[in-house]
């Protein structure tokens, strides 16, 4: 099948040569919805418009996500239809760069790669960015920390603490690898997350994000909101955890922990000080378990 049939481009697309194309696609792992709320940040506070839109009804499954539907007295109303695009947006400066997000594509994976290749060379994307959260042991209480990976080695920034680990495959990051075969940059960035702010909507992670996407993309990127979120949601998290003396003894302890590596390198935020390294299939374990609690999408 040819790529360009799985989507439809808007006859009126600007030239967009030297653009930066960012993507996020719902039902993976998101830890404090850092990627959804970058997402959301985004949309909000920009201008945008649908330029490309996917063929959803031949990628999703219906039965196993089912879509909202609004009932209203004696009829159906409205039907909260999927979809999955690519929408144009400009900065501060008026440099346009493009957001393709929408939910993760049950089946046909190597298609919309190849249909996102192929708008990628026929625009001229010079990157694909991809963002989200991760659960982590580490404290709400230090600085957060952001990881990246990426198509070449100049392109990335701070390193995951292990070298190789298997965990559950994703688009965005199959979109990644193909796009690097292919000869194409592309990276993705990952917010650690307090793993027991995971479940939680966490600003901070994101923000964390958007900082990363503008310093690497040159984006200029207003962040005023997502900054007096995460300011909110963080006087609740320290309401709550004075509150609760099981919960600060965890996070003394994880501040212990994450101390103890910023005065060695040696050492690994994934371990309190003194205990093994986690194996990569048992950090693959605890990835599954995170998106085995994860609600299915209504």
């Amino acid at each position: 099948m040819n790529p360009e049939e799985l989507f439809e481009v808007d006859s009126d697309v600007p030239e967009l040569t030297g653009a930066v194309l960012l993507h996020y696609f719902s039902g993976f792992m998101d830890a404090g919805s850092a990627g959804s709320t970058l997402v959301e940040h985004l949309l909000e506070t920009h201008e945008h418009r649908v330029i490309a839109r996917f063929d959803i009804d031949d990628l999703i499954d219906y039965r196993s996500r089912r879509p909202v539907m609004t009932y209203d007295t004696d009829r159906w109303q409205d039907y909260d239809a999927p979809e999955l695009a690519v929408r144009l947006l400009h900065d501060a400066v008026g440099t346009p760069f493009l957001l393709l997000t929408g939910p993760e594509p049950d089946r046909r994976w190597e298609a919309v790669v190849a249909a996102v290749q192929t708008l990628i060379e026929r625009w001229g994307v010079r990157l694909a960015v991809g963002a989200h959260g991760i659960p982590m042991g580490v404290p709400h209480t230090r600085e957060l920390s952001v990881i990246s990976h990426a198509t070449r080695p100049e392109l990335v920034t701070e390193r995951f603490p292990l070298s190789r680990v298997q965990v559950p495959g994703n688009l965005s990051a199959l979109l990644e690898l193909r796009l690097g075969q292919a000869g194409h940059d592309a990276m993705g960035f990952a917010a650690y997350v307090p793993h027991y702010l995971a479940q939680s909507t966490y600003p901070a992670a994101a923000l964390g994000l958007l900082t990363a996407v503008t310093d690497a993309t040159d984006l200029v990127i207003g962040a005023d909101a997502l900054r007096a979120a995460a300011k909110l949601a963080d006087a609740e998290v320290t309401r709550q955890v004075a509150e609760s003396t099981e919960i600060s003894e965890v996070v003394e302890a994880l501040e212990r922990q994450y101390d103890a590596y910023a005065e060695s390198s040696s050492q690994n935020l994934l371990v309190p000080e003194g205990e093994p390294v986690p194996s990569a299939d048992e950090l693959g374990a605890e990835f599954e378990r995170f998106l085995a609690e994860l609600p299915r999408d209504p």
